[in-house]
């Protein structure tokens, strides 16, 4: 996590290869209390503006959530924070994030659409985001 701007503006980094492996027996108990607490972290973090940073590299598809899992996260965050939230930057989308992102369009605002950007290189997400304050592992590095 780290700042942009007047120091108000989060910019959130999540990495999916650090998420667990859905052959987990408990995974659905992990991935609720990761989105509890990620829930929780967003309340506390963000005065105002903020930005996603989602790194997809290095993720193999079993680490990757789920799509009633993304829909669940998105129907639970309140409003403030989904209007605050100036853009979801996908670094590195998979063929299968793109697929769902294309088929779930029609069931998402218009608004939050707009705001989600592709970004293939970690050089291109240099030139959009202060990168002094974001840690990218060295697994996505690679």
């Amino acid at each position: 996590t780290g700042y942009y701007g007047d120091g108000l503006n989060a910019i959130i980094v999540f990495a999916a290869c650090f998420l667990p492996d859905s052959s987990r027996t408990d995974y659905n108990y992990v991935m609720e209390n990761l989105f509890l607490y990620v829930i929780s972290t967003l309340e506390l973090m963000v005065a105002e503006d903020y930005m996603i940073v989602y790194l997809n590299g290095a993720t193999p598809r079993r680490r990757m959530p789920g799509l009633g899992w993304l829909k669940k996260c998105y129907q639970m965050i309140d409003r403030r924070l989904r209007k605050n939230l100036k853009s979801f930057i996908i670094v590195h989308p998979s063929w299968f994030i793109r697929t769902i992102l294309a088929v779930t369009r029609p069931f998402i605002s218009s608004k939050f659409s707009s705001k989600i950007q592709y970004v293939n290189t970690l050089a291109e997400l240099r030139e959009m985001i202060p990168m002094e304050y974001v840690h990218i592992p060295d697994s996505i590095v690679k």
